[in-house]
């Protein structure tokens, strides 16, 4: 963990508080969540799987993998890397699947604000998310004069992009450690005071009913969306389970790290790009000592800023791709490159000063250890991202950051039928018109769930669709421009073509390679369930059980989209979305039968 002396944020810890891991008293910073917790302690896995009992620890860091799971107060299945501690917690290994053994203390009072919401109009507009877009979305529709209400998983606003440390470090100087920190600041604190918004906290979304009749006028009359929240720490038990009608929604639900399976990806030690950048700017952690983020794209450069902030030294940056293609895809629209090149001088004086060296055609395809990563082997690519033979070299380090790209939640805009379609980076992503209108009426999307793009093309997108969700309600509004949108489009189509993901990665892996993380499926498994079962789409969950653990298919559906469709005879056309199911959040069934008496009573 980073020392309070020097660090350029300035915390001011309070007063340590006592938990128990395993057995052993230790000290624990207000503020830390679990993972951190044990992370600081030493530890780098807490939890065995449930098949071959390989250990497990923090993965993607944003709450999407399951891999950190731990048992807290006799409670399994608690995500490390969401959960707050809290004094006197009692934090246990998980070994496989766990029943509970003892019952934290039911969840306290639903907070003021879920209250409020419950009891006002029905017909307002629901904001799901608190990053770019989310906070663009909220302020605009609060603007345009309806009531907005911005549920976020959060502790507080800013999403991924604008990660805060928490409030218990007392942070004299928080903004050392964002980019764009005054225009940010600006918007939480209109988020805060307006009159218009209410913003639940450590809130979820867990599913969404189309075409439910509002409580306040007849059949006849509108049909609403109605959406399941919960709210507390998460994955307790107790979280108040209850619905909202909204007469518009506006979906913000953003995205995570996607990353590439070879040999090896499975041991502790390994992290996505964005659970380092994480831990290193939420928590002041670093991942590693001798640390090696390798990927595709500009977000590896902040990654590796946030590593050498909190003391790591960063043995390597490799991208996948070759200059000449980086360079082909920005001339594919030279005016929009120009706005992001003293960003990226900045980036090259840094990697210059700490003599990080950047190695383009060059990335990870194994790592190496017993119980958590010892060593790398890198390899240079061809321009397919084929490796090429004798080019191989080993590297000593205790943590690889990856980072190739991201793939959008989909779970609520596939309960909420919306289209889907194609986006820059040829990932999945929801088709939205001129005012982020998705194929279902009422339903609005921005964000990386329309098309992988950034965070200034998600607060465009989100305020364009703010104002058109208020239009819809015949507020007192303006039709949005789309003028940003539209610029800022044009810098992600650019984006995409420079960093393409190629399809050479498919051979990094072999038989042996594990694919899905949850259920350790290997590539064998599911070679065997499509050739020889003749598996496709939702039926490789059945004949392979692949996408069918706890994350859902959130690490592994994509991959093994391309690896089906690639490797092996299987129909064009399907995509990650077949292996999806449309619960946006877990939600344990204790809290959904409390939920469902105190309906009927």
């Amino acid at each position: 963990m980073r020392s309070v002396e020097g660090d350029p944020s300035q915390p001011r810890p309070g007063t340590p508080v006592r938990i128990l891991v395993d057995g052993e008293s230790l000290e624990a910073r207000p503020g830390q969540t679990v993972a951190a917790a044990l992370m600081v302690s030493g530890r780098d896995s807490w939890r065995a799987t449930r098949g071959a009992e390989r250990p497990r620890g923090v993965f993607c860091g944003i709450g999407a993998c399951f891999d950190c799971l731990v048992v807290v107060n006799g409670t399994p299945d608690v995500r490390a890397c969401q959960r707050t501690i809290r004094p006197g917690d009692t934090i246990t290994t998980q070994q496989g699947a766990v029943l509970p053994t003892t019952s934290e203390a039911a969840g306290t009072a639903t907070p003021t604000a879920a209250t409020k919401a419950e009891h006002r109009a029905t017909h307002f507009v629901v904001v799901v998310g608190a990053g770019p877009a989310g906070v663009g979305a909220a302020l605009a529709a609060a603007d345009a004069g309806v009531e907005v209400l911005l549920v976020d998983a959060g502790r507080a606003v800013g999403g991924q992009f604008h990660r805060q440390l928490p409030v218990e470090f007392k942070a004299r100087r928080p903004e050392r450690l964002q980019h764009g920190w005054g225009e940010f600041s600006r918007q939480r604190d209109r988020i805060a005071n307006h009159s218009r918004i209410t913003h639940l906290t450590e809130s979820s979304v867990w599913a969404i009913e189309r075409d439910a009749q509002s409580r306040e006028e007849p059949a006849h009359k509108r049909k609403t969306t109605r959406l399941w929240l919960q709210q507390g720490p998460a994955d307790a038990v107790g979280r108040r389970v209850w619905p909202v009608d909204a007469a518009a929604v506006v979906l913000a639900t953003g995205a995570y790290d996607r990353v590439l399976p070879f040999p090896g990806w499975d041991l502790p030690g390994v992290y996505s790009a964005g659970a380092a950048q994480a831990l290193a700017k939420g928590q002041r952690i670093a991942v590693g000592k001798r640390v090696v983020v390798a990927g595709t794209g500009p977000f590896l450069l902040p990654v590796a800023e946030a590593l050498i902030g909190v003391g790591a030294e960063v043995v390597a940056l490799l991208e996948a791709n070759r200059p000449s293609t980086v360079l082909k895809g920005w001339r594919t629209d030279p005016l929009v490159a120009p706005s992001k090149l003293t960003e990226a001088l900045g980036y090259g004086a840094l990697l210059a000063r700490h003599r990080i060296p950047l190695k383009h055609g060059r990335t990870v395809i194994a790592a190496h250890g017993r119980d958590r990563v010892e060593s790398v082997t890198t390899a240079k690519l061809d321009h397919h991202w084929n490796p090429i033979r004798g080019t191989e070299q080993q590297v000593e380090v205790d943590a690889v950051c990856l980072g190739f790209g991201f793939t959008a939640q989909l779970e609520l805009a596939i309960s909420a039928h919306c289209d889907l379609g194609i986006g820059p980076d040829g990932g999945p992503a929801v088709i939205v018109d001129e005012n982020q209108q998705t194929s279902t009426p009422g339903v609005f999307a921005a964000g990386e769930l329309t098309g992988i793009g950034g965070a200034a093309l998600a607060a465009a997108e989100g305020e364009v669709a703010g104002a058109a969700a208020a239009l819809s309600l015949q507020a007192t509004s303006r039709p949005p421009s789309n003028k940003a949108v539209t610029k800022a489009r044009r810098f992600a189509a650019a984006l995409a073509k420079a960093y393409p993901v190629k399809p050479g990665w498919q051979t990094w892996s072999d038989d042996t390679t594990v694919v899905c993380r949850c259920e350790e499926v290997t590539r064998a498994d599911l070679q065997e369930a499509v050739t020889q079962r003749e598996a496709t789409g939702r039926s490789l969950k059945l004949t392979c059980r692949v996408g069918l653990g706890l994350c859902q298919g959130r690490v592994c559906a994509r991959t093994v989209a391309d690896l089906a469709t690639h490797d092996i005879a299987v129909p064009a056309g399907q995509t990650s979305s077949d292996f999806k199911r449309p619960v946006g959040q877990p939600v344990r069934l204790g809290d959904l039968a409390a939920a469902e008496i105190q309906e009927d009573l």
